[in-house]
């Protein structure tokens, strides 16, 4: 901590970006210990070149944690600043306003993101500040996990390993106990940015199963460790169980580190159970890094093929009439249609879920996954820029460590396994057995045919290995 007193030390400013939490931030720690009066500044940049604009859901999510940090914040005597607009405008605006002499941030790893963000950080060093950017959101940073060549991991198994291997993620930063904050510094009202949907207001469902913010999060990590972590492994793909962390948002709009997660699973005496479903946990936290190792790697992975024979697949044309039973939940296949209203409903669905209505999307009606993963990002809080696109190439099999393309998931068969009483397909489909009930729009052995066909053609024309 610098010596000098601060009414002569010029402030800091604290970039937040998927990073809306003021535990374990590092760029809030940082700027804290440098002394200096600080401004917590969050920008809406839907204006810098590739940035992807969040979908409705994600926007609802983001209005809510704001007003969590805003509160946050507030407690500890310092203030969050909202302004709107591309950031290589904004941020030195603020610095000229409030003669800002040091900048801190968390690391973003999407290709356009590290363009603004090096630009910046060049500009702002030469014009005199001091520019720290900090490690906050993956457990291994994407060019620390390199195979033996040096290049990226394209299999997940290996990359997991090799981050098993390397050094353990450091432990979890606290709170600062108090902030000192700049005084009248203008900036946008939150409501004027219209992040919520209002004609229709189709949010009712996500305001009564969620509470965004890190307050909340933290809440469910510890409820997860403490009541639902030994039963994780042998219920996690029951749809209907509720034994699953639901994290997922936290982690994407950083409420809360998967430093804090990692450390919170395995912290205590574990039994032999809870161990081993801590370990299949921390293998999706893994997961989630591979994605984002991929996306480090691959900017447009949600445009573009990973593998590129994938280009010439011949996806129908002109979806029409199919893609909107998918999207509303009406195909005439219960575990389906349970899923995509789910999604509807709460933003949210179970990881199996998502594969089964993904599969049955590209596989069954032969629809281009570039198509379902816009819906998924428009409709899910947690969509992810690496995980989304990702998790829709691996059922595609068009990206890294794919599920094979002939791996087609008959969603009559996963029902009767993962739920054999149809408890969770009755919660969202009522009306199953009515006449209400539409017939299938697809027969699933005959499309499952066609999609193989489709898959061989290309595999035939690109010479294709599984």
């Amino acid at each position: 901590m610098p010596t000098h007193g601060t009414l002569h030390y010029p402030p800091s400013i604290v970039w937040l970006r998927d990073d809306l939490r003021i535990a374990d931030n590092p760029a809030i720690a940082s700027a804290v210990d440098r002394g200096a009066p600080l401004v917590v500044l969050y920008l809406l940049d839907e204006e810098s070149p590739g940035i992807r604009p969040l979908g409705g859901a994600g926007r609802w999510w983001l209005h809510h944690s704001l007003e969590a940090l805003a509160t946050g914040l507030s407690a500890l005597g310092g203030t969050l600043v909202l302004r709107r607009g591309a950031a290589a405008n904004e941020l030195p605006r603020l610095v000229n306003e409030i003669h800002a002499g040091a900048v801190f941030w968390n690391r973003r790893y999407g290709g356009p993101e590290r363009t603004v963000d090096a630009a910046l950080m060049t500009s702002l060093r030469e014009a005199g500040l001091e520019v720290h950017s900090f490690q906050a959101n993956l457990l291994h940073e994407p060019w620390t996990v390199t195979t033996s060549s040096g290049g990226p991991f394209r299999v997940f198994t290996p990359f997991w390993n090799a981050c098993l291997a390397a050094p353990h993620p450091r432990d979890p930063l606290p709170a600062p106990n108090e902030l000192a904050g700049v005084p009248d510094v203008a900036g946008d009202a939150l409501d004027d940015w219209k992040l919520l949907p209002t004609h229709p207001d189709w949010a009712g469902g996500l305001r009564e199963t969620w509470v965004p913010g890190e307050a909340d999060a933290s809440r469910r990590l510890e409820q997860f460790a403490t009541e639902d972590l030994a039963d994780y492994d042998a219920a996690r793909d029951s749809p209907g169980a509720n034994a699953t962390s639901r994290l997922s948002p936290g982690l994407r709009f950083g409420e809360v580190s998967p430093f804090q997660v990692w450390h919170r699973v395995q912290r205590g005496e574990l039994s032999p159970e809870a161990r081993h479903s801590a370990a299949r946990f921390l293998g999706e936290l893994g997961w989630r890094e591979f994605n984002w190792n991929i996306l480090y790697h691959r900017p447009d992975l949600h445009e573009k093929n990973f593998r590129p024979e994938f280009d010439a697949f011949p996806w129908h044309q002109g979806e029409g009439r199919d893609l909107e039973a998918w999207q509303r939940g009406r195909t005439g296949i219960p575990l389906v249609d349970a899923g995509m209203r789910q999604l509807w409903q709460v933003g949210y669905m179970h990881n199996r879920i998502r594969m089964v209505t993904a599969s049955f999307l590209i596989k069954n009606l032969l629809i281009d996954w570039r198509v379902g993963e816009r819906w998924f990002w428009d409709t899910l809080v947690d969509a992810d820029p690496a995980n989304n696109p990702a998790n829709w190439q691996w059922v595609a099999g068009s990206g890294a460590d794919a599920a094979p393309y002939f791996r087609v998931f008959n969603p009559v068969l996963q029902a009767e396994k993962f739920d054999k009483h149809g408890d969770y397909q009755r919660t969202f489909v009522p009306e199953l057995g009515s006449a209400a009930y539409p017939k299938p729009i697809v027969d699933l052995k005959e499309s499952r045919a066609q999609a193989l066909a489709a898959y061989e053609q290309v595999r035939r024309a690109g010479g294709h290995q599984q």
